[in-house]
């Protein structure tokens, strides 16, 4: 969707790695505080088993819906610069991390490159990501409210997300 200012972005977040909800947290203040980003509304934070690589503490996940004044590979360079600057290493794909930023959905858009695929490539098959997206969905009327409820019943991983908290403490 397209507001009066910028295209509306969901950013799933996601954390499990020392303090979980300090990493997030701090990702959270350095996405508001960013002029070209205005946060708009946060879900509820979950505590997820990880999926992909199982041997691993559990996630904090969050999924945040924002206005953004750039185009979709500028925002996930400022998503990027906010996990380098939170420790982020990449090490092994799915495996641990202080902090993660994933887009979700950039407005109306459909793009994949070497960087970024939007929409997420597999948000529709996890419901670490769908569960909280449904907190927000509201935000954006082109989102499909019955669409994700049905996604979230056929992932497997359903019963690993568990509400943690109605907002990431800060």
């Amino acid at each position: 969707m397209s507001t009066e200012h910028g295209n509306l972005a969901f950013i799933a977040f996601g954390s499990n790695q020392g303090k979980r909800e300090d990493h997030m947290a701090c990702a959270l203040t350095a996405l508001e505080d960013h002029p070209d980003v205005t946060v708009l509304g946060t879900s509820a934070v979950y505590e997820t088993v990880p999926v992909g690589v199982e041997d691993q503490p559990s996630f904090l996940n969050m999924v945040v819906a924002c206005r953004s004044e750039v185009t979709p590979e500028q925002l996930l360079t400022i998503t990027q610069a906010i996990e380098s600057s939170g420790g982020r290493e990449r090490l092994e794909r799915w495996g641990p991390r202080t902090i993660d930023l994933d887009i979700l959905r950039y407005g109306h858009h459909t793009m994949k490159t070497e960087r970024l695929q939007i929409p997420h490539p597999r948000m529709m098959e996890r419901a670490f990501v769908l569960i909280p997206l449904l907190d927000v969905a509201a935000l954006d009327p082109d989102l499909d409210i019955e669409e994700i409820q049905l996604a979230i019943e056929a992932c497997d991983d359903c019963g690993g997300v568990i509400k943690y908290a109605n907002e990431l403490p800060r």
